[in-house]
């Protein structure tokens, strides 16, 4: 039974041992482009990688699992090399009470096929506490500079193109997965020789 077939079995639940780690060769390689029409498999492998972020940001279920929290997962990081990510940024609020009124508590919540940037800013951003990874079990300090502002075309769990325009964090998760498809890890956009070097005009979110 493939990886794939495995996660994708209606019992199974992706824990944080479905998760490579780093030095597996699918870390860095291209994943293939979704076929489609969206296969069945392909579909539901989303939606469980969507439920993975769900539960690794809910409190009573990730300390059941022994989930670390995540606001992105994509498909190489559980060994299959295909380019299908999910995202799920909770949105901040100032208050519970605002929280309580809001129609939706996600500022991005997507699963995405075939992810691509078709354009971005001039300007480059970084996170000002840097950037994890779920298949990284160690710090990694550092600035990782990205493109403030992007425009991502997909398809969307339906089989149709979508087209998104994101800024700040949202736009780096997006990036972040992205990356993944592609064989390239969070620190290989840090500054090796100056970690914490700010190009001119870059933003640092906060």
């Amino acid at each position: 039974m493939s990886i794939q077939e495995k996660l994708i079995k209606a019992s199974h639940l992706i824990d944080m041992d479905d998760i490579v780690r780093e030095g597996n060769p699918t870390l860095r390689a291209v994943g293939a482009d979704v076929e489609l029409p969206l296969s069945d498999e392909d579909i539901i492998l989303g939606e469980k990688m969507l439920e993975f972020l769900r539960n690794s940001q809910d409190p009573v279920m990730s300390e059941k699992m022994g989930l670390r929290g995540g606001v992105g997962l994509a498909a190489p990081q559980l060994d299959v090399s295909k380019k299908i990510i999910a995202c799920l940024v909770p949105k901040e609020f100032e208050s519970e009470e605002a929280a309580e009124k809001a129609n939706e508590a996600y500022s991005l919540a997507t699963i995405m096929y075939n992810a691509k940037i078709v354009a971005h800013s001039v300007q480059d951003a970084a996170l000002a506490d840097g950037e994890g990874c779920l298949s990284v079990d160690r710090d990694v300090p550092g600035y990782v500079v990205r493109h403030a502002r992007v425009t991502i075309d997909y398809i969307d769990k339906n089989g149709d193109k979508q087209r998104i325009k994101l800024k700040g964090y949202d736009a780096m998760v997006v990036q972040h997965e992205i990356d993944h498809t592609n064989g390239i890890m969070f620190y290989d956009r840090i500054n090796e020789a100056n970690p914490f070097a700010i190009k001119d005009d870059m933003l640092i979110i906060e």
